[in-house]
């Protein structure tokens, strides 16, 4: 009986502790919500990958067929997503993603209760046409709750949902196939997504766009969308939306705008094509859409076949392979978190391409790491390293993420996201067929003999030993066009601001 104050005690310091980092309860609910939404996709990505082999004995799947499921909800939501970026910048963003969740956790129960790989296969098309609001509403979210000079640090916080949710579907999942079978790891996360779609839509007010709705360290109430509809701030006497240090910086460097890259009418009002040729048109936003394309392929390739090559390449048990894997799993959490402050602190002090260093750097640390560690067979000096690495690696989002919501008006941040979902989901689901067709071309072609089954089954431990080894150009190339976007960013940023002045009244 007296364990319960025992415990109480901690907790409430705990509790404390996170409030005063993120700055007050309404602040931390906005993260904790939107990191829950963000962990359903990844958890079904780790789900997946856990729970193949079961998955493969009872419907008689091949690898192909296995490779399909895993990839056929990125290529639905990359078709899905540009649509639902118009929408994002048009109506109520948090209801978007409450109905996507509410859809999310029907076609997680209507996994369950498939009995062949084509039913499978339309619950899972289901399954990424629910997933394809995630990126452009969290990112245009992000961008209205927060204040510029914070955004990359609160972005890591909210970007932690993704691995915690992967490190779920993955641990917990595959735990629960093998005791209970694999329509009882759908069901596990169908629960958990239909309450985050309630509290989602019932707990989170839609925001006032274009920085009036920005939640203050200690803030205690929402300003809530429905005043956007209201006189705009610069009309109505109020203060305006406030620039970021970034963009005040570029002020007083008197950098000037690029007319090429001036709003001729208001971004709230373009068709698609026209916004999506104006998002394209900024240089830098280029850039960090293809690096973060080239740096999630990399890591969805290791997701998928991690387990795999870590229990080939160390004689590991599964269980001890999951667990090593955790490791990297906790890695990347410090690292997403670290990455946000780390370029917010650069930003702070003066550089202006803070981010856009942050996110290039990591990139070819994690390179640079990942390297010696796939190249010793000693797991004691190996393992070090893949953890190092997947903290640098990790720590690149949310850094880029806030440096593209500089660079654009903000009635465009919803389809801007939405145009780099879509390769990022493109690249996503690529991934596991072009690392499985290499491993398998590099290898010793051992499935007849292999006890492994799902993913990599085909593939030896030389055969993925090797793919990781050249696959690992893409994760370096990311990083090094990166570094292109120092030259170009300041500018655009300039323009981003120009455009912020010229609609005003958006």
């Amino acid at each position: 009986m007296s364990s319960a104050p025992a415990l109480s005690q901690p907790i409430g310091a705990m509790r404390r502790r996170f409030l005063g980092v993120i700055g007050g309860q309404v602040r931390a609910r906005v993260v904790v919500l939107l990191a829950c939404f963000l962990a359903l996709d990844n958890a079904d990505v780790g789900m997946i990958g856990a729970i193949a082999g079961k998955l493969e004995k009872a419907l008689s799947l091949s690898n192909t067929e296995l490779g399909l499921l895993a990839a056929i909800p990125s290529l639905v939501a990359a078709a899905a997503t540009v649509p639902l970026g118009v929408f994002t910048d048009r109506i109520n963003r948090v209801r978007l993603i409450a109905a996507s969740t509410a859809l999310w956790s029907v076609a997680m129960v209507l996994s369950a209760l498939a009995h062949s790989f084509l039913a499978l296969l339309l619950t899972r098309m289901a399954l990424g046409a629910a997933a394809a609001a995630a990126g452009p509403a969290v990112a245009s979210l992000v961008g209205d709750f927060f204040a510029p000079r914070e955004r990359a640090r609160m972005y890591g916080m909210i970007l932690s949902g993704e691995l915690l949710g992967a490190g779920f579907g993955y641990v917990v999942s595959g735990e629960i196939a093998s005791t209970l079978g694999w329509r009882a790891a759908f069901l596990v996360l169908a629960v958990p997504s239909l309450a985050i779609g309630v509290a989602l839509w019932r707990l989170l007010p839609e925001p006032a766009r274009g920085g009036r709705g920005v939640l203050r360290p200690g803030a205690t109430t929402f300003v809530r969308g429905e005043s956007a509809s209201s006189p705009p701030a610069a009309e109505a006497g109020e203060d305006a939306p406030e620039r970021s240090l970034v963009q005040r910086k570029v002020d007083e460097s008197d950098i000037a705008p690029d007319e090429a890259l001036m709003l001729r009418q208001d971004p709230a009002h373009m068709d698609l094509w026209s916004a999506t040729k104006a998002v394209l048109r900024v240089r830098s936003n280029v850039i960090l859409i293809i690096s973060s394309a080239l740096g999630y392929f990399y890591l969805t390739g290791v997701e998928t076949f991690g387990l795999v090559f870590f229990q080939a390449r160390y004689h590991l048990s599964q269980s001890v392979a999951t667990l090593l894997l955790g490791l990297l799993g906790l890695g990347a959490l410090v690292g997403v978190v670290a990455g946000g402050r780390l370029a917010d602190g650069l930003v702070a002090h003066g550089r202006i391409t803070g981010r856009i260093l942050v996110g290039a750097a990591s990139s070819i640390a994690a390179a640079a790491l990942f390297l010696p560690a796939l190249l010793v067979r000693s797991l004691p000096f190996a393992l070090p390293l893949y953890v190092i690495a997947a903290t640098a690696f990790s720590a690149r989002e949310p850094a880029l993420d806030a440096a593209r919501l500089d660079i654009l008006h903000h009635r465009l941040w919803g389809r801007a996201e939405a145009v780099r979902t879509v390769l990022r989901r493109v690249m996503v689901a690529t991934a596991p067929l072009v690392f499985g067709f290499v491993a398998d071309e590099l290898g010793s072609r051992r499935a007849a003999s292999s006890s492994q089954h799902g993913f990599g089954a085909g593939a030896s431990a030389s055969g993925l030993h090797a793919t990781f080894l050249i696959l690992i150009v893409t994760l370096l190339a990311g990083g090094i066009i990166t570094l292109r976007a120092t030259a170009t960013y300041p500018r655009d940023v300039a323009s981003a601001v120009a455009s912020e002045e010229a609609h005003v009244a958006c």
